[in-house]
Order: C-alpha cells, then structure tokens, then sequence
C-alpha cells in the first residue's frame, strides 16, 4: 500500500470532532472534486507493508484510527485486511474510522468501521454523480454521510438527496448523523477565520433551520485551530 502520510493529532470533522486520532492517509484518487484540500495525495506516496503499518500505530498509542486519502477504497486489497488486523486486536480495542468519496463499492468494509461517507454535490465539477447508490445498503448506525457545499444549489441538491433517501434511515436508528460541510477555498488566507470558507456557515444554518432537515453542520475545526494550508494536523 502507498501512503502519503501516517500521524496523530486531534479528528477535524464528524461526530469524533475534537477527539485524538491517528490518521493513515492513502495516496491516489480517481476524483478530482473542484474544493479539493488534498490534491497532494494524488500522485507520490511511499511504499509500507501492513506489519510496518502496524508498528507505527502501536508508537503513536492512540486507540482511535482514521483512514483517508485521496481514496483508501482503492487500496482495498491491503486497507481490508489491515483494518481486520486491528479490529482483532483484543488488548488495544482500536475504534477505526474510514472517510470515502462512496464512489468505491463498500459491501466488503468490516461493520464495525465507522464509514464517513461523501455524497458530491453540483459544486464538486466532474465528481458530481460519482455516488454509488448502492452504497446505501451498506450504511449502519455506525455509520456518517457528509455532503460538501459551495452554494445555495449544493444545499439544496443535498436537502432533496436526504429528504428521498436518507431521512428515513435516521428516523429508524439505521443511519448514525448527515453532515453539511462548507467548503473552503483552494488557496484559503494563512488566517484561521471562517471568511476562507466559499460558503457562509450563518446562512448554512439559517437554511437548516427553515428547512428542520435532520443533519448537522460540520466544521473543518482543524483549519481554524491551525491554519487552514497547513498538513500532518
């Protein structure tokens, strides 16, 4: 498996936010979402087996592990097995984290992941439509899906996905939390102020409130206690 970066620090998004987390970041992406903040990871990465892997979780001590990229889902071959691994692990009992684009199938992922799952919406370009709807079957209450929004028409195309094909799940305890996510810009300030997001989050809310979906907003927390550039954070 390639990997463009393996390090601890503190969960940035989701219902983890703000919890100490180690994050093994995969190299590669067969999207090219118009917001990306890892564009990074699509080429380079070195070579780790699973044993090397391992080791370096175990130095970090950290009971919570996040696997993100650019896309794990087309490391599925080794991340599979080395998210087993550490699931078998009786004495450090890991809570393991996947965040995917959902454009990769997800049958095979271990339940027991917590899978934090991309819906793209309009403002994302060519990645709008990646979604594999049969994904869908697959989410448990373990389970986070996040939407990124640039404007009002990725609020409302993410308002319209929940209300057909979400909002049951949550009624019925099938479907942990929806995320709505202003993006930020590409090339933010070095300031860590909210005026580096392309989407004003006063309006985010305002538009939930009216609306009662049953989501959530969901800050990048990591781009306003470091600056929003900066990387291994």
């Amino acid at each position: 498996m390639r990997l463009i970066e393996l390090y601890k620090s503190v969960q940035g998004e989701s219902s983890f936010t703000g919890v100490p987390c180690i994050f093994v970041r995969f190299a590669g992406c067969n999207l090219r979402c118009a917001w990306c903040d890892s564009e990074y990871t699509f080429t380079g990465g070195k070579p780790f087996t699973e044993d090397e892997v391992v080791a370096q979780i175990e130095a970090l001590a950290c009971p919570l592990i996040e696997f993100t990229g650019g896309e794990p889902m087309l490391h599925a071959k080794d991340l599979l097995p080395l998210m087993q691994r550490l699931l078998n692990d009786e004495k450090t009992k890991y809570t393991l984290m996947m965040e995917t684009s959902g454009e990769r199938p997800l049958e095979e992922v271990p339940t027991a992941v917590h899978k934090i799952v991309d819906v793209k919406c309009p403002g994302s370009g060519s990645a709008f439509g990646s979604f594999r709807m049969s994904n869908l079957d697959t989410l448990t209450a373990r389970d986070e899906v996040k939407f990124v929004l640039r404007d009002r028409r990725d609020y409302e195309f993410a308002r319209d996905f929940i209300r057909e094909h979400l909002a049951s799940k949550i009624t019925a305890g099938t479907l942990g939390h929806i995320l709505l996510s202003p993006a930020f810009i590409q090339h933010p300030s070095p300031l860590r102020t909210a005026d580096n997001m392309e989407l004003d989050a006063r309006d985010l809310v305002q538009w939930m409130l009216d609306d009662l979906l049953p989501a959530r907003l969901s800050l990048q927390v990591h781009k306003f206690v470091w600056e929003p550039q900066k990387k291994g954070v």
